[in-house]
Parts: structure tokens; sequence; C-alpha cells
């Protein structure tokens, strides 16, 4: 069966016709969904108001992010004190070799999204409280490069004994 989409103010807009009075029969045949829908809406929407439903669909946006970047291995997820019911999302070591990535994608929205402005919010060394240096690309001697100067190349293949070499079909 197909699924409807209903906008969060038209739920909600149900909800409260349920909360003044009306049976959940009747909104549920003028609604065209089941009873069960409805109760459904109650119980997720109960006393909200448009505003709110939007604050929790971004929450629940946010939260089915940060379980993707726990599954790829990115974040994990750590109690914030022994037996606590809060967590707290820690950079594995895998997050940690995103550092220079994620400082230069800052980098460059705090220069080009912000323009004229500056952004709001400033990176900086916490132990000296120095602002941080613009990223630059070096090569393996020292010469910064351009992304002009950047070519692509395959690497030498090693031979490996472990595996037997591939015959190639004519």
């Amino acid at each position: 069966m197909k699924k409807a989409k209903h906008s969060e103010e038209k739920i909600i807009g149900a909800v409260k016709q349920m909360e003044a009075g009306r049976t959940a029969a009747e909104l549920a045949r003028e609604v065209g969904v089941s009873q069960h829908t409805i109760y459904a809406w109650k119980a997720k929407f109960g006393g909200m108001e448009s505003s709110d439903a939007l604050k929790l669909r971004h929450l629940e946006d946010e939260n089915g992010r940060l379980k993707k970047l726990v599954a790829c291995g990115i974040l994990e997820r750590k109690p914030i004190a022994e037996e606590a019911r809060r967590h707290e999302y820690v950079l594995t070591e895998m997050g940690e070799d995103l550092l220079t990535t994620i400082i230069a994608l800052r980098q460059w929205g705090d220069r080009w999204l912000f323009r004229p402005s500056p952004p709001p919010i400033e990176m900086f060394d916490a132990v000296d409280g120095s602002e941080l240096e613009q990223l630059i690309v070096h090569s393996s001697r020292g010469r910064e490069v351009l992304r002009a100067d950047v070519r692509l190349r395959r690497r030498p293949q090693q031979k490996s004994s472990s595996r037997p070499a591939r015959r190639r079909s004519h």
C-alpha cells in the first residue's frame, strides 16, 4: 500500500482536533489514514505546534547523520560518565585523520560564504589562543602546489608472492 505523505502542519491540525474532542475514527476517514495512524500521530506530535515539529524533524535528521558517521567509523558514541544515560560523539582514529579536511572546508566556507562579513565563529589553537593559519598544499619538497600543478598517475604495482599473476585472455 502506498504511503501518503502528510505535512507536519496537517498532522498537528488533526491531532489538535482529536485533543479538542473529535474521534480518531472521524479524523481517520477525513484525512484518509487508519485510526492506528491517528493514534501514532497523537503519540508523536501531541501538544506540539508546527514550529516544534520542524525542530523535531531537524533533530531526527541530525541524529540520522550522526548514526551514519558512527556506522562509517568516523565517530563513536561514548557515555559522558560511568553509568551515564547521556552520551557524546567523539572522533575515532579514522575521524581524527579528517581534521585537515574539516579545517580546509571550514576555511573555504569562511572565505567564500561569509563575504564581506567576517565568519561568526573563529577557529583557534586551544593551547595558546592563536588563530589557525590558512592551509596550503605543499609538495614533498616544500613547494606550494596550486590546482594547475596537480596531476594524477598510477602507482607502480608491487609484486606480491601471495597472489598468482592474472593471465589475459585474447
